[in-house]
């Protein structure tokens, strides 16, 4: 009864915990790229918008200790669904790129609480064999509020950009879309969730007990063996891809004169947010299973070279500009497959960093190192990007995979870690 009683909420948790991140990370690019704003202030301003997922293991311990995780589940969907409606009212004023940008970055804070609630209440609610049953499950709807997020509303913005033929009027009815949806999720939430009986509030002694023990555990976590290369592989692993990845839809979308695809809105919902996604579940789904075989060590290096030398194809699109949707959309997949073999062997190597006295603490921790690494240079890369071009930059991009390389030389990893 209990497993069935799961069913009812894991898959709708977990989707909504995915929507409002690709709201966030991937969506607000899109959105601004299409209301006429620079690339230098889109790559500066939504990188700025993961400083909260940098920051978060700071406050997870008031989440933790104040009222229920259920109670935070519910109250930050309903109020995201409020600050999605927000969005939806200020897209279409004078000045909204910084009203807007206030409320995408309170949606931010959000959504990264909403992540502590629903992974601790996830832990409360269920016990230790359905939390391993469950774990594929709430992999899956994971990346189906992906494909939803970076695919479906894509496609309807852009198809709502033909039909109303006002760009600020149909991402207006794009967001309040997500904030019906979003809504009725909240609602449905404050219904469907259990009530565990661990999922209490606590005192004021217990939240100064709580901050203090989090200190020391990030003294612990700065005193591993071998931190000073992890904390650089954290950073920097991903150094290629945090450029990128703030450029790509810009790139698709701009014109051929500008020097990008000139795709349209709903194409790049197909193509980098339906079919390259798909190419990034496989490669996910594959680097996994390799792992699981011979262990992290034995593919390290082959995940290297999957995560960088692929972005070459992003090289041959900004120099060939080719009009077949056929072999664009077939180098997206092959760089997002590529991508997600390789960040199968980061994500893992976290686990492997963080096993310890305090595993879950020191996963979040390296985490935030993660969202650093990725904030940092994508503020600076559309600055660098409109500098020299979108050839010259995605050349640029190559060349950062050095570092990719540089950071991994220097990991020690267990041979049996990651094996069955």
């Amino acid at each position: 009864m209990k497993q069935k009683r799961a069913w009812s909420w894991i898959p709708t948790l977990y989707f909504t915990e995915g929507l409002p991140y690709f709201a966030v990370n991937v969506i607000s690019v899109i959105l601004y790229k299409r209301m006429g704003i620079d690339n230098a202030s889109i790559a500066l301003y939504t990188s700025w918008l993961y400083l909260p997922w940098v920051i978060k293991p700071f406050w997870s311990p008031i989440v933790d200790m104040l009222r229920t995780r259920r109670m935070w589940i519910v109250a930050t969907q309903l109020f995201m669904g409020a600050l999605l409606a927000s969005i939806a009212f200020l897209i279409p004023v004078n000045d909204f790129f910084r009203w807007t940008m206030c409320l995408f970055w309170l949606l931010a804070f959000s959504s990264a609480t909403h992540d502590i609630a629903a992974d601790g209440f996830y832990m409360l609610g269920l016990d230790e064999e359905q939390q391993s049953f469950f774990t594929g499950i709430r992999s899956i709807f994971y990346r189906i509020a992906t494909i939803f997020g970076q695919g479906v509303l894509i496609i309807l913005a852009g198809r709502l950009e033909v039909m109303t033929g006002n760009t600020a009027i149909a991402w207006s009815i794009t967001f309040f879309i997500m904030c019906a949806l979003l809504t009725a999720l909240g609602l449905y939430h404050w219904k469907a969730l259990p009530t565990p009986k661990k999922d209490i509030s606590r005192n004021i002694d217990s939240l100064k007990e709580a901050a203090k023990n989090f200190i020391h555990i990030i003294i612990t976590f700065f005193k591993k063996p071998e931190i000073v290369p992890a904390v650089l592989f954290m950073l920097l692993f991903r150094l290629p891809e945090a450029q990128l990845v703030k450029m790509i839809n810009p790139f698709l979308l701009d014109s051929k004169e500008a020097g990008g695809l000139a795709l349209t809105t709903e194409q790049i919902g197909v193509t980098y947010g339906t079919i390259g996604v798909i190419g990034l579940i496989i490669g996910g789904i594959a680097g996994g299973i390799c792992i699981s075989r011979k262990g992290l060590k034995h593919w390290l290096w082959p995940m290297v070279v999957a995560i960088s030398l692929p972005n070459i194809v992003y090289v041959y699109l900004s120099f060939a500009q080719p009009e077949s949707l056929f072999v664009i959309n077939s180098c997206i997949f092959v760089e997002q497959l590529g991508y997600g073999f390789g960040f199968t062997a980061y994500m893992v190597y976290l686990l492997y960093f963080a096993q310890g006295e305090y595993p879950t603490a020191h996963y979040a921790i390296s985490t935030a190192f993660m969202a650093l690494g990725m904030m940092l240079p994508g503020m600076v890369s559309g600055y660098i990007q409109e500098a020299i071009g979108y050839g010259n930059f995605f050349i640029w991009v190559m060349i950062c995979c050095v570092a990719t390389f540089v950071v991994s030389a220097f990991l020690k990893i267990d041979p049996k870690f990651g094996k069955k």
